[in-house]
């Protein structure tokens, strides 16, 4: 068999595992390499050269720069500024989608909708605007951000380092921006003005509480004489049940424990404060014993209560969505025997008081992202109270609370989880895991010392790119570890801010699609290409090579479209006898265009879950959005850089 068909069948192969998503896109393009080796089409000598690749070495220092550039501050500053911009909706969008534009282009775009993602969601809860408005338009902004320089976004790195290999030049830092510029300006402009028109607005998913209803699921069971739990620990509790149900809290002599770090046994008269529905409160009646926290003979005067209540038109959603025991209100704390006897004021006190009270419990909510250890897993494989000291409180899907029990769950890419966990080690424990934290966050401005020196290790960093002194990977490289040696991130960040799939995935398919070139499969394409569009002038090879690297960056990571599509664009450029800079050119900024789903690209799949969207969401506001992108990229390339 010819090494080009087996080149097909192998990345035929690692498309539709891409496009499957049962594996992780790392493990993909690894497998994809060992295959290739073991079939003869890469050497094995040369199959992990792509780990010191400048592209991969690129990318590297940029993921660490970010995070330099987040811990001193310097986007902090900036977030300050877009949370002041008021109620106006087309204010934050341009605020927002703005800024990601511009931080997009100078920080791994995926990095600069991660720090200003909580700054969206606190806009949308202050000033009650659906975030679902506000998130689609921010993802779309940080993709259209990255054109405009080479460390942008991974495919501007992939293609000047592909250019590199057949020209012996580079793309240099700004060689992308009048192209991108232009593109990005145009795209902005569609987004706040017609685009952000075209996303669902669901209403009432901006805040923890609505988009969990958190307090119509939390119960307080007291622990009764009799019941078995006595001196059981909450691991032992757990082991017992056989389900995961959050002890969120546990009260004792009126002081509440968190249940993360309650590692006491349970003594008659403690009060479990759980998340629990109707199956859960059976469990915990069968197996445990516990009760709903309130006395039995009080329970005909708090129904008395209620009563009235609804007579008088006051609606308790706590009262009627919370499971009950023999009519008993789920939201009891304490007895009321006497509470109907006495003045409005009072009993209103108490009302308020019979709530679930969530404040101190540490609850943070979290998106999964791609590259997320918990992506195909459960809450009992990742061992998360054991491991890392969280408990897991429920999980939205596609904007949704999933009503399913929390073990059965199998985590997704975009999932949005409520946690509680300890204050010192939350974060440590989600940057681990792989989540990133979605709650309202108090802006750090940093400190003004090493927010200066961040800002000029970088921008001595892009001077030597400039002016040539350094190549680009080398200059980058020298910035990161400048910036860890005068302490403006600490080394252990430093390593935690290096994305290991993104790493592996570039490092294994540049070999592939070197492989895709030298079996002769890219320029078998090229002359398919070539033969069909003999009498076409080339604008229109360029417009159909842009809409398949679009299409593919769609259903595969943009960094793989990019690895894959450089070689058959140079094919194309040399069956027309022409310069590959505009071919290039158009794989560079339509591999960034995946704007389609939420699967083709990070940004998109981060805003998936707080948005509430639905995979077909994004094609409704991505498409319009291609089609502005591509009448406006194709020209400019033409013009910047003639065939």
């Amino acid at each position: 068999m010819a090494d080009h068909t087996l080149v097909f069948i192998v990345l035929g192969l690692t498309l539709a595992a891409f496009v499957w998503g049962r594996f992780r896109y790392d493990l993909v393009a690894l497998t994809a390499l060992l295959g290739s080796v073991m079939l003869g089409l890469v050497p094995g000598e040369e199959a992990f050269l792509g780990f010191g690749h400048p592209a991969v070495i690129t990318v590297a220092a940029v993921l660490v720069l970010s995070r330099g550039f987040e811990r001193s501050g310097v986007v902090d500053v900036i977030a300050e500024q877009v949370l002041k911009v008021g109620d106006r909706l087309f204010l934050q969008l341009v605020a927002l989608s703005g800024t990601v534009v511009v931080l997009s282009g100078f920080m791994n775009n995926v990095g600069a909708l991660a720090l200003l993602l909580p700054v969206a969601m606190r806009l949308a809860r202050e000033h009650d605007t659906s975030p679902s408005l506000l998130l689609m338009p921010l993802a779309f902004g940080s993709l259209l951000g990255g054109l405009t320089t080479l460390i942008g976004t991974p495919p501007n790195i992939i293609i000047s380092s592909y250019r590199g290999s057949i020209t012996g030049d580079n793309f240099g830092m700004f060689s992308f921006f009048p192209v991108g510029a232009a593109v990005a300006l145009a795209g902005l402009l569609f987004i706040v003005l017609v685009g952000w028109r075209l996303a669902p607005q669901r209403a009432g998913k901006a805040s923890t509480e609505d988009m969990f209803d958190t307090a119509h699921y939390l119960v307080e069971v007291r622990v009764e004489e009799e019941s078995k739990a006595v001196g059981w620990t909450l691991r032992e509790l757990q082991q017992e049940l056989e389900e995961t149900i959050p002890v969120l809290a546990v009260v004792r002599d009126d002081k509440r424990r968190a249940g993360h770090a309650f590692l006491s046994v349970l003594k008659e008269g403690d009060i479990l404060l759980v998340e629990a529905g109707p199956e859960e409160m059976k469990l915990l009646e069968d197996k445990a014993g516990l009760r709903l926290g309130i006395d039995p003979k009080d329970a005909e005067a708090v129904d008395e209560e209620a009563e009235d209540e609804s007579q008088e038109g006051e609606e308790d959603d706590v009262s009627k969505e919370q499971p009950r025991t023999s009519k008993q209100p789920a939201s009891s704390v304490e007895p009321h025997s006497k509470e109907s006897n006495k003045p409005e004021k009072e009993r209103t006190k108490k009302k308020e008081k019979r709530g679930i009270d969530t404040e101190g419990l540490e609850l943070v909510e979290a998106v999964v992202r791609n590259d997320s250890m918990m992506v195909n897993r459960t809450v009992t494989q990742l061992r998360l109270h054991n491991q890392y000291g969280l408990h897991l409180v429920a999980v939205a899907r596609d904007g949704s609370r999933l009503r399913q029990r929390l073990r059965d769950i199998r985590f997704r890419a975009g999932d949005v989880l409520l946690l509680q966990g300890g204050e010192s080690n939350l974060t440590e424990s989600l940057a681990t895991l792989g989540c990133l934290p979605l709650a309202s966050r108090n802006l750090t401005l940093g400190q003004p010392r090493l927010l200066a020196v961040s800002v000029l290790i970088f921008a001595a960093a892009i001077l030597a790119m400039m002016f040539d002194l350094l190549p680009a990977a080398v200059a980058l490289a020298s910035a990161a570890l400048l910036a860890l040696l005068v302490g403006v991130l600490p080394l252990r960040e430093g390593y935690q801010a290096l994305d290991g799939p993104v790493i592996v995935l570039l490092a294994a398919m540049i070999p592939v699609g070197q492989a895709l070139e030298t079996s002769g499969g890219a320029a078998l394409i090229a002359e398919n290409l070539l033969v069909l569009g003999v009498d076409w002038p080339i604008v229109v090879t360029l417009v159909v090579l842009f809409l398949l690297a679009m299409l593919l960056s769609n259903v595969i990571n943009n960094a793989a479209a990019a690895v894959l599509m450089a070689p058959i664009a140079a094919s194309l450029a040399g069956g027309f006898e022409a310069s590959p800079d505009p071919f290039l050119m158009v794989v560079a900024v339509s591999a960034s265009c995946a704007f389609l789903t939420p699967i083709g690209h990070q940004s998109n799949t981060l805003v998936m879950g707080p948005g509430g969207y639905r995979f077909g969401d994004y094609w409704k506001f991505g498409l319009p959005l291609s089609l502005v992108v591509l009448v406006v990229a194709i020209p400019m390339i033409l013009l910047v850089w003639p065939p």
